[in-house]
This record gives structure tokens, C-alpha cells and sequence, in this order.
């Protein structure tokens, strides 16, 4: 294991809010290519064509973006140099703790402040780096893949927004028929009041195997708006785990799509603690025979907090599996909304497709939407659908409390029963024990 210690960079300030010139600066700020200027230039141009979501647009009908103006944050941070160990703040130094990985990059303020490599994956063609680095080191596996394939500068006025100002972000390539052992760890923190706009980019190749791990933490009073790309060649294997515990004030907007080769095999979990306000696009989108994917989902909104998952499993193909599991658990004033449909095209036939969503009321004053759906277009395929929401019942938790369980002791195993089907599914026991943790954070709040 090696740290590499770089200078700070030259520090370049946002003096134009909002704007074309903004976007030059972000780019210069970091030295880039023409190519990948002319790329932000290009989504700058599409996110001032798009407009902004409206209450009557039927993906945002339950989530209002009232209060939320661009004119409010610093459009990009400033990135400094990266530290050593001795140097990350506490709450860094216990994210990389929690888990044992192959490798770890930590990120904030705009840039990589640690790196912790593994020789042995680059001797083994395996690259793990932020992506402002690939961009120099490897451009043309960035300019094949970065939104080209998996999601789009124009898929919504945030993704536009992204592409035109992305900063942190980490690239994952596995070659062909290679293990990953351990997984590849990303932490992101980011600073106070200011845009942020992390991406993820993972192309396993054909055979390879791999588990990646983002964690997301701080953006008090800011807003994030993340990209994530997972591209799968045939038979790759790929676990991907969005550990999401922004602070209670932050805006989160997530734009997340794998694309699925042949025979592939992906396991994606989803878990939103924090934010004010999450909006989140994920999809699935299977383009090759004989396809596994599941798409699994954790959150637990409290306070006044509002949370919002819309998913799409997209079946182009015949004899392709994908399982949706999202459950969460709400308490106080918090809302939480699930929209997701199972899109079945003309000719992929033997499609086997299951989709749940399930919520758990533990305040009378919290509320869940819930709207499932399919969208069939073939005629020998099996595709199902189901939605709950029900309270705790006070027998449960007088029952647990009559064998010596406090009140928050009782609600807390409730929950967690109640969210163990998603947790006994996620492949790495570290993160297990974390999620375990902010549940039981989550309960006595």
C-alpha cells in the first residue's frame, strides 16, 4: 500500500455563478483537454435548453423543488492538495476504517485528498483512480465511455448540470477474466455550500469481477448532483454499493444506469440516510441473453426529510432475471416516494421480473407513496409487482418491552427485522455492521 502525496494545485475561484464562464473555469481549474471542455461546453448548452422540473411532470408530481435556487451555493469547490494519514479529518479516518479494501480514494472539496493504491491491481491491468486522472492517463477509455452509453448528458437538467461541471469522481476498469478481491472503496465529504458533482464510472470486461463501495458524506447546507455508470461486458460479475448519509440540509440529486451484456451478474444496492431532499434515478437496462441483475434498496427518512426513488428494470432482451427489493422504514414528518416500472420490449420473451417496495410507518404524521408498475410488450413472460406500508403495531412493541427492551430498543429491533430482508443481501459484512449502525442512529433521533 502506497499514499501518493501531490502539491496543491493552483487555486481557480468561481466568479460568474452560474454560466458558460463558469464552466471554462472549472475546466481550466483542472487543466483538461480540449476534448473534455468542449464536452462540458456542449452539456452547458443542454442544461440551459432543459427546463426545470414542474409540479404537473408526472416524475416530479410528489417531489417539489421549493426553496432550491441555483443562486444559493458557490458553483464549484476549489480543490487543494491531498494529505497524508496523519492529516484526514476523524470522520474520514473512520469511513476508511470501517472497511477492509483493495483500495480506497477519498475525495473533498473538489478533489482527491488521499489515495491508498494497491500495486498488485495495476500489475494486473486493473486501473482504480479519480477521474480527473484517467482523463489525462487513460482518455480513451474515458472518451468511449463517460456518458456515452450508460447516461446521458440530456437524461435530466441535473445529469445536463453534471456533465457540464463534474469534479470528483473515480474510474473503475477491470480487464477481461480478472478478480477483484476486496472491493474498491470511494468517500467522498463535501464542504459547505457549494455544488458538487461526483461521478462513477465502472466497465468490467468480459469475465471480470469486482465489488465497488461509495460513500457520501457532509454537503451541509449544499447540494450533490452524482452520476453513476456501471457498464458490464458478458459474464462480468459486479457488486455496487451508494451509501448515501449526506447531512439533513443537503439538495441530492442522483442519476444512476447499468448496462447489461450477456450472462452478466449485478447486485446494486441503494441506501439513502441523509439529505434534505433525495431525488434518484436508477436504472437497469439489459442488453444481452441470460442477465441477473438486482437492484436493492434501503432508507430511512426522519425529521422532515423527503425521499424519492424512481427506477426503471428495462428488458430489451429474451431470458434476462431482475429482482427489485426497496424497503425503508419513515418516523416524524418524513415522506418517502417509490415509482418504478418494469418495461418488458416486443421479443424479449422468458423475461422473469419482480418488483417490491415496502415501507414501514413508525409516526402517524410520515407518509408513503408508493406507484409500481409494468409495461409489457411481450406475451410469455413472468412479471409481478407489489407495493405495502403499515404501521408498527403497539402489541409488537409492548411484547418486546414486556421481556426488558426499552421503547427505542424494541422500535429498533422492529426496524431492523423489518429492513433485514435488503441488509442479508448486501456482500460485504463491514458494510453490514455500518448500516446496522445508522439504523440504530436513525431510531434514537
Amino acid at each position: 500500500m502506497t499514499v501518493l502525496i501531490k502539491e496543491p494545485k493552483e487555486i481557480v475561484e468561481a466568479t460568474a455563478g452560474f454560466s458558460q464562464e463558469t464552466v471554462r473555469q472549472a475546466s481550466a481549474a483542472k487543466d483538461e483537454p480540449a476534448w473534455m471542455l468542449d464536452l462540458r461546453l456542449r452539456a452547458w448548452q443542454t442544461f440551459e435548453s432543459l427546463p426545470w422540473p414542474k409540479p404537473t411532470d408526472e416524475d416530479w408530481r410528489r417531489t417539489r423543488l421549493t426553496s432550491f435556487n441555483l443562486d444559493n451555493y458557490t458553483p464549484f469547490a476549489t480543490p487543494g492538495g491531498t494529505l497524508g494519514l496523519d492529516e484526514l479529518d476523524p470522520i474520514l479516518l473512520n469511513a476508511l476504517d470501517e472497511m477492509d479494501s483493495s483500495a480506497s480514494l477519498l475525495y473533498r472539496d473538489g478533489g482527491v485528498i488521499y489515495s491508498r493504491e494497491n500495486q498488485d491491481l495495476k500489475q494486473q491491468g486493473i486501473i482504480f483512480t479519480d477521474l480527473q486522472t484517467a482523463v489525462k492517463q487513460h482518455p480513451e477509455l474515458v472518451r468511449r465511455y463517460f456518458m456515452t452509453e450508460a447516461v446521458k448528458p440530456d437524461a435530466n437538467k441535473f445529469t445536463a448540470l453534471h456533465a457540464a461541471l463534474w469534479d470528483t469522481g473515480s474510474f473503475i476498469f477491470v480487464p477481461s477474466n480478472t478478480k477483484v478481491v476486496l472491493p474498491l472503496q470511494a468517500i467522498l465529504y463535501q464542504g459547505e455550500r457549494v455544488g458538487g458533482y461526483h461521478h462513477t464510472l465502472l466497465v468490467a470486461e468480459e469475465g471480470a469481477e469486482v465489488t465497488v463501495v461509495d460513500d457520501l458524506l457532509g454537503a451541509k447546507n449544499s447540494f450533490q448532483a452524482t452520476v453513476v455508470e456501471l457498464i458490464l461486458k458478458d459474464n462480468a460479475q459486479v457488486r455496487y454499493m451508494n451509501l448515501q448519509d449526506f447531512e439533513h440540509t443537503a439538495w441530492n440529486f442522483l442519476t444512476g444506469s447499468a448496462v447489461m451484456g450477456k450472462d452478466t451478474d449485478l447486485r446494486w444496492i441503494q441506501v439513502s440516510w441523509g439529505s434534505r431532499l433525495t431525488k434518484a434515478f436508477l436504472d437497469l437496462d439489459m442488453r444481452g441473453e441470460g442477465g441477473h441483475g438486482e437492484l436493492l434498496g434501503l432508507y430511512f427518512p426522519t425529521r422532515r426529510q423527503h425521499i424519492d426513488h424512481q427506477t426503471l428494470q428495462l428488458h430489451r432482451v429474451p431470458n434476462c432475471f431482475s429482482d427489485l427489493l426497496f424497503n425503508g422504514a419513515l418516523k416524524h414528518r418524513a415522506r418517502s416516494v417509490y415509482m418504478g416500472i418494469i418495461k418488458v420490449l416486443p421479443g424479449a420473451q422468458k423475461t422473469d421480473a419482480f418488483q417490491r417496495n415496502g415501507n414501514l410507518i413508525l409516526d402517524s404524521s410520515a407518509r408513503a407513496d408508493s406507484i409500481p408498475g409494468l409495461e409489457i410488450e411481450a406475451d410469455d413472460v413472468r412479471c409481478t409487482h407489489a407495493a405495502t406500508a403499515a404501521q408498527v403495531e403497539d402489541e409488537y412493541v409492548f411484547y418486546l418491552m414486556a421481556r426488558g427492551l426499552t421503547r427505542p430498543q424494541a422500535e429498533r429491533m422492529i426496524v431492523q427485522g423489518f429492513l433485514q430482508k435488503v441488509l442479508d443481501r448486501v456482500p460485504v459484512e463491514s458494510v453490514v455492521h455500518k448500516l446496522e449502525k445508522v439504523i440504530a442512529r436513525k431510531i434514537s433521533r
